[in-house]
């Protein structure tokens, strides 16, 4: 697929197209920041869902973010192909690589539209939307991807993946941080949606929660709205307990990502399952203690991958090996449940937490 004729001018509109979710949102910030880098004076636009775009909007340079509403079916389309035509893009960016992110490609109408490479794409169907691909990723991870993609488009260098966060905004980070943790050394807790093939059982949360708290060692529970009855249920057990405190809600991306990042600053570790917020906090430099079952961290597990030995990430699984795990299921067929899971036991995630103290 050659562009060759279209690269003789650098484009002077850009639209990025990483819709959801929240993981895959911060895992295409290297591609923005590429972008930014490479065609500084151009108009960049990304495309992504209403419930992540807290997470962009404040992004340096960032001239409009194209809302997609997902549950609004073929009205939703059509506003996006309006706000797109408007744009006027002349590359689009497929950094999703998805039969939903094919469509919205498509319909930015740009002469230019580059993505990942076929084999890298989950549904490899959509990859005729493009004029142009990235050679295949050269691992397993999603930001291997990324950085796939970015070398297509012609940067170099090692990927950024922070949310570029301004001054004031790192400002109210040290003030919520100063607010929700007591004192340094603190665990932030990253609570698991019940039901979840990937979650933690909440009994676990709760047997975590007390025994640190007996031990001295200051605790913040974070919880999203699907989350936040779990969050409850914990303050209920343990009222007025010394050194807890709760982040509940999460309605703004940006702040909670200079939260998280305030959080690193004095010392603290997150622990969590498989999740948009466990990414988000990589992307801040907050170190991750990763419940890992069905998932492979290989693949979507915090960046840097904890395997390198610069990683301040680490990943915690249950001692007995499952055949089928990580399975990369949507639901698990075990009559019992995802095993992979519940059989990681607190007393595990302690010795590892206490290792990093």
């Amino acid at each position: 697929m050659s562009t060759a004729g279209l690269r003789l001018q650098p484009p002077c509109r850009i639209v990025l197209l990483r819709t959801s979710a929240l993981g895959d949102v911060v895992h295409a910030l290297p591609v923005y920041h590429a972008l930014r880098e490479l065609w500084p004076q151009a108009a960049l636009g990304w495309v992504i869902q209403k419930e992540f775009a807290s997470l962009v909007e404040g992004l340096p340079g960032l001239e409009r973010v194209l809302h997609f509403d997902r549950g609004g079916g073929l009205r939703a389309w059509r506003s996006l192909a309006r706000e797109l035509a408007a744009f006027r893009p002349e590359l689009a960016v497929d950094a999703q690589g998805n039969l939903k992110s094919a469509a919205a490609t498509w319909l930015s109408r740009a002469p230019r539209r580059v993505g990942l490479a076929r084999v890298d794409w989950r549904e490899r169907p959509g990859a005729l939307a493009l004029t142009e691909r990235a050679a295949p990723a050269s691992g397993p991870h999603a930001m291997d991807r990324m950085q796939a993609l970015i070398g297509q488009l012609g940067a170099r260098g090692p990927l950024r993946q922070d949310p570029a966060l301004s001054r004031d905004e790192l400002a109210c980070g040290s003030r919520l941080a100063e607010r929700h943790l007591s004192a340094r050394d603190a665990v932030l807790l990253s609570l698991s949606l019940p039901g979840d093939r990937r979650s933690w059982p909440q009994e676990s949360w709760h047997e975590l929660a007390r025994t640190l708290l007996a031990g001295g060692r200051p605790l913040c529970l974070l919880a999203g709205p699907a989350e936040e009855a779990s969050a409850q249920a914990i303050l209920a057990e343990l009222p007025d307990s010394p050194g807890l405190s709760a982040w509940l809600g999460r309605k703004h991306l940006r702040e909670f990502a200079a939260f998280l990042g305030a959080a690193a600053e004095r010392g603290a570790r997150l622990v969590s399952c498989d999740s948009g917020p466990m990414h988000l906090a990589a992307s801040v430099g907050l170190p991750v203690l990763a419940l890992e079952g069905p998932c492979a961290a290989e693949r979507t597990g915090p960046w840097p991958d904890p395997g390198r030995a610069t990683s301040p990430h680490q990943i915690l699984r249950a001692p007995e090996t499952l055949p089928c795990a990580p399975c990369l299921a949507r639901s698990c067929h075990l009559p019992e449940g995802n095993r992979c899971m519940r059989d990681i036991s607190s007393e595990a995630v302690l010795a590892v937490l206490g290792a990093g103290r």
